[in-house]
């Protein structure tokens, strides 16, 4: 059977459909999909679990999003000793497996909700932060920072954003990209109080005193995040991926273009602060610079999430990817080093980037949704991510690699960054194609 292709307009977006070979042998209509009267789309409840998704978020995007702090602080001091491409393995695996292991959490939260997994993760989370402590060889940063680490994200990650898209229809972009600002603003405050603990009382206690502002937020992310849905059986059936729905070119082209999204995302939130280190900058400065991709990425995801809503997520998502293309090549390709007279570009290009790249981290997983069931939503999110994650695997350790081979010559790094976008434009816009057809191009998709 073909997929089901929907023209027909939901609150004014076009949206496709696509089955997996278990929904295939129902082929029931969604009620909750159909009547878009069904979603809360405010109110008390609804307001409460974006706020509960974005203080989830907070203890656990921060983490991810201050990856260029915690690899500026660790190559010059406990791993001073390893390649720049042994350290990028440590932060691959961390993002890597959020997503990979994100394959399990998805179906999970389908079928009993966020609450459970959000609660294993903070405490996952906390626990880690508290071993960094501890921390002196690589392999233990492999095993705390990577492992663990990836492990407590992806229980916070996937359920802490599909949770808002059961609350909201119309103004799911908006509601989405309100909550995982939470993260933004995480990796606004976590760089600048890493900044000043690392230089007050050391290594140690700022991991320590990070993991205990994670207590709360998670405390406050478990007590909002409230299921809209009752709990279904936890079967073999209900728990695993279906890669069948790859058999639809839409969702392969939609999992390509936010795998080369990835690949060079990682590049400027990881090696920004380094390349401003390695030409003499101080360190206040470079962690400042991450402080601001963070703070551009707040707007970014109010911003676009908000046009999304009106004329069309696929469509404002490809132009958030074109930005980031585009902002790359302008602001940080001509920057030839990372002198003080170069500082006003190297600021622009954070808050320029952060907006755009702010914009590709919010509507990527709605897009995702708006190719399935809205009770499948956790499936098919953690089945796209499970092949994204081969980009977050690779990422920081290929760049690393081509920083090695260079010779510290940052213009490859950026080239690298800048194809990738290029090729998740081109692969987006080919989705949209598959999905709408080419007479429909421009359609509000």
């Amino acid at each position: 059977m073909s997929p089901s292709n929907s023209s027909a307009s939901r609150e004014g977006i076009a949206t496709l459909t696509v089955y997996t070979a278990e929904e295939e042998k129902t082929n029931n209509a969604d009620p909750i999909d159909s009547d878009p009267s069904t979603y809360p789309e405010g109110g008390w409840v609804a307001w409460g679990v974006v706020l509960g998704s974005w203080m989830s978020l907070f203890g656990s995007m921060s983490l991810m999003n201050s990856i260029g702090t915690w690899q500026a602080y660790l190559v010059r001091n406990q791993l001073s000793g390893h390649s720049s491409t042994a350290v990028g393995w440590v932060f691959g695996v961390y993002n890597g497996l959020t997503f990979l292991l994100g394959v399990q959490t998805g179906p999970i939260f389908d079928a009993r909700g966020p609450r459970l997994l959000i609660a294993s993760g903070g405490v996952l989370t906390v626990l880690y932060l508290m071993l960094l402590g501890i921390c002196t060889q690589y392999w233990h940063f492999m095993l705390v920072f990577g492992l663990l680490g990836g492990l407590s994200l992806s229980l916070v990650f996937g359920p802490a954003i599909a949770i808002v898209a059961h609350y909201f229809n119309k103004r799911r972009a908006l509601a989405t990209g309100i909550a995982s600002s939470g993260g933004a603003v995480g990796g606004i405050v976590v760089p600048l109080m890493l900044q000043r603990l690392f230089q007050t009382v050391g290594w140690a206690w700022a991991t320590r005193i990070t993991g205990l502002v994670c207590i709360l937020t998670f405390s406050l992310g478990v007590l909002l995040t409230r299921p809209r849905f009752p709990a279904k059986p936890l079967t073999f059936a209900t728990v695993t991926p279906d890669i069948t729905i790859f058999r639809h070119g839409g969702i392969i082209l939609t999992s390509l273009g936010v795998f080369f999204l990835e690949w060079g995302l990682f590049i400027p939130v990881t090696y920004l602060a380094s390349y401003a280190l390695d030409d003499g900058l101080s360190t206040s400065f470079a962690y400042t610079l991450l402080a601001l991709i963070n703070a551009g990425g707040v707007f970014g995801r109010w911003v676009p999430g908000y046009f999304a809503d009106r004329v069309g997520r696929f469509n404002v998502l490809i132009l958030t990817v074109l930005g980031c293309f585009v902002t790359l090549l302008c602001f940080w390709l001509p920057v030839p080093t990372a002198t003080s007279g170069e500082r006003p570009l190297l600021i622009l290009l954070a808050v320029v980037f952060g907006f755009f790249s702010g914009g590709n981290l919010s509507l990527a997983p709605v897009c995702v949704g708006q190719l399935c069931k809205l009770h499948s939503y956790g499936r098919y999110y953690s089945t796209v991510y499970m092949f994204v994650s081969i980009s977050m695997f690779t990422g920081t350790a290929l760049g690393g690699r081509i920083l090695a081979a260079s010779g510290n010559d940052y213009r490859g790094l950026i080239l690298f960054a800048a194809a990738s976008y290029l090729a998740s434009f081109l692969t987006l816009v080919l989705a949209k194609m598959v999905c709408c057809g080419r007479s429909n191009i421009w359609a509000t998709f």
